[in-house]
């Protein structure tokens, strides 16, 4: 169900971790530390998200954009219920499908025709579901050859082909998208791009993190740019050439 015509609501988040480096306990590091007078370092925290507060609308395709650790995985990870916020708090409103790490969810020593089962049942497909987009899966992933091989034999490519290929067989109401289309060959990063834009004709609304500023341009409606944890702008194509602007004369 919507709210205001809002699928998605991210209010005031803050994302907060602690650097500091804690070993694990033993008998034998607590007599080394203690003879050698060594203390436990200090524990840093580091705020990966600040404040970060914005909607967006149903249907609406949102691209991030940001320098490396700005936190925009992190948001994204946040926003699918992985992480819990330190502070504010997120709500959806519609079923979310989250490609994020492909292939987390796979078992290295089943099969692909194994994980797929697996895989489809974690993303809460039943067997019905499965087996009538088997076929579907495996003639999209093109691992026709592969199905009864190891998953742990197979080139971070194909796990990442498999893994798209099981995600995508439902439309989702919002789908989260964290730097998919760099993975696999080109051929199949096209394919991949065209089945995304498929899922968006059909109304899918979509977060979307990616560091090639022209796919942001094509396929996002609104921009959000993220340093150090904070909104920087928020609005349209035009926000994606303030950025390069920004990162050319840093």
């Amino acid at each position: 169900m919507e709210a205001n015509n809002y699928m998605i609501e991210v209010n005031n988040v803050s994302m907060r971790f602690n650097l500091g480096i804690e070993k694990g306990f033993s008998l034998k590091q607590g007599f080394v530390d203690f003879f050698s007078g060594k203390k436990k370092p200090p524990k840093k925290d580091f705020w990966a998200l600040t404040d970060v507060d914005f909607k967006v609308k149903k249907g609406e395709v949102i691209g991030f954009i940001g320098s490396n650790g700005a936190g925009k995985s992190t948001l994204l990870k946040v926003v699918a219920g992985v992480m819990k916020p330190t502070k504010g708090n997120v709500k959806a409103y519609g079923n979310i499908c989250p490609m994020i790490e492909l292939g987390a969810g796979f078992d290295p020593q089943l099969t692909a025709r194994e994980n797929i089962y697996l895989n489809g049942s974690i993303m809460g497909y039943s067997k019905e579901l499965i087996d009538s987009k088997f076929q579907e899966i495996v003639d999209f992933s093109e691992l026709h050859d592969f199905l009864d091989v190891p998953v742990q034999n197979f080139s971070s490519g194909m796990v990442a082909r498999l893994a798209f290929s099981v995600a995508t067989i439902v439309d989702p109401e919002i789908l989260i998208v964290d730097e998919i289309l760099s993975v696999g060959d080109i051929a199949f990063q096209a394919k991949s791009e065209q089945k995304m834009l498929s899922m968006i004709g059909g109304g899918t609304t979509v977060l979307f993190v990616s560091h090639s500023i022209e796919q942001i341009k094509k396929m996002c409606d609104t921009v959000v740019w993220i340093e150090h944890g904070v909104v920087q702008k928020i609005g349209g194509k035009e926000i994606c050439d303030e950025y390069k602007d920004f990162i050319f004369n840093k």
